[in-house]
């Protein structure tokens, strides 16, 4: 066997914890990842990782042996982008999560773009809730909106700002009448945006001032913002959305944008990346497209 693969292997067993974890990422079978680990062990005369039924850990030799493998592998890649950063174009699976909703309507499609451009570059899109460990689950890229959590082991970006816009029906505006000041929302009924077992509070920016926060208040609470934009154009209430969901709506005229003239909250968009000496092809094409062509869609 080629001892630099077993080592990839075997760091990617640890990395993820499972020999099935590592099986699933590097589109082996899970008896081949041990086969990979036991050349190893057979090689270097000691046992790497003491594995139950349940469980795997490091010994104290595998321990000593896994942080090597890291440091010979980040130079192996080092190594090769001497020869081909610049010269390789993006090639290979790259594995993306993103929100669903953005992702369907502006991220996916500029990475379509990118795929047709790339004949050699396949494209694993997942869409929906933030994965909490983005290595762990094997992406090359997550794109993110609002503020970062824990970045350890992560390269950020800011890609874009999405535009946020308090929006309503004309037949909402008729019976209720059209606010005139932020103030005036708290007489209003909203469409609230209830996720993650907590209410999202509408932002506006105050100059010189962190933004005001304001919790509104409302009969219906949705946790999918599509929903939202639907339940606002039938006159249930106002809603707090990103404009480019309601931009085809607004120039039909079914809903009416508030508060024209006063700058909009920008909700920041990050793309994040495992963190290496050397940022691979795939990735850099795919945050670069979206650095140039996702403000675009957001403003």
């Amino acid at each position: 066997m080629d001892r630099l693969t077993s080592m990839a292997v075997f760091v990617k067993a640890v990395d993820l914890g499972s020999f099935a974890a590592a099986a699933d990422a590097l589109e082996m079978s899970g008896p081949m990842v041990g086969k990979h680990v036991r050349f190893l062990e057979e090689r270097l005369g000691v046992r790497l990782l003491n594995r139950t039924t349940r469980r795997q850990s490091l010994t104290d030799a595998g321990q000593a042996y896994y942080e090597r493998c890291r440091a010979v592998l980040s130079e192996a890649e080092a190594a090769d982008a001497v020869v081909s950063d610049g010269l390789s174009e993006p090639h290979g699976r790259l594995r993306v999560t993103m929100p669903a909703l953005l992702g369907r309507h502006c991220i996916a499609p500029l990475l379509m773009k990118l795929a047709r451009k790339y004949p050699r570059l396949e494209l694993d899109l997942s869409f929906g809730d933030p994965i909490a460990n983005i290595v762990e689950a094997g992406y090359d890229l997550a794109i993110r909106t609002g503020g970062l959590d824990d970045q350890s082991g992560l390269t950020a970006r800011r890609i874009a700002g999405q535009r946020m816009v308090v929006c309503g029906a004309r037949s909402y505006l008729r019976t209720h009448g059209k606010p005139k000041s932020i103030d005036d929302l708290t007489a209003h009924q909203a469409i609230i945006y209830h996720r993650s077992g907590r209410v999202r509070p509408w932002l506006f920016p105050c100059e010189g001032s962190p933004p005001r926060e304001v919790m509104p208040a409302g009969r219906l609470r949705l946790d999918d913002l599509e929903a939202i934009a639907d339940a606002a154009a039938n006159g249930m209430g106002l809603a707090w959305l990103p404009l480019w969901l309601v931009r085809e709506r607004v120039r039909a005229g079914v809903l009416v944008p508030l508060f024209e003239g006063r700058p909009e909250f920008l909700y920041d968009c990050h793309a994040l990346w495992p963190r290496s000496p050397r940022m691979p092809p795939k990735v850099r094409a795919a945050v670069d497209i979206l650095a140039a062509d996702l403000p675009k869609l957001m403003t």
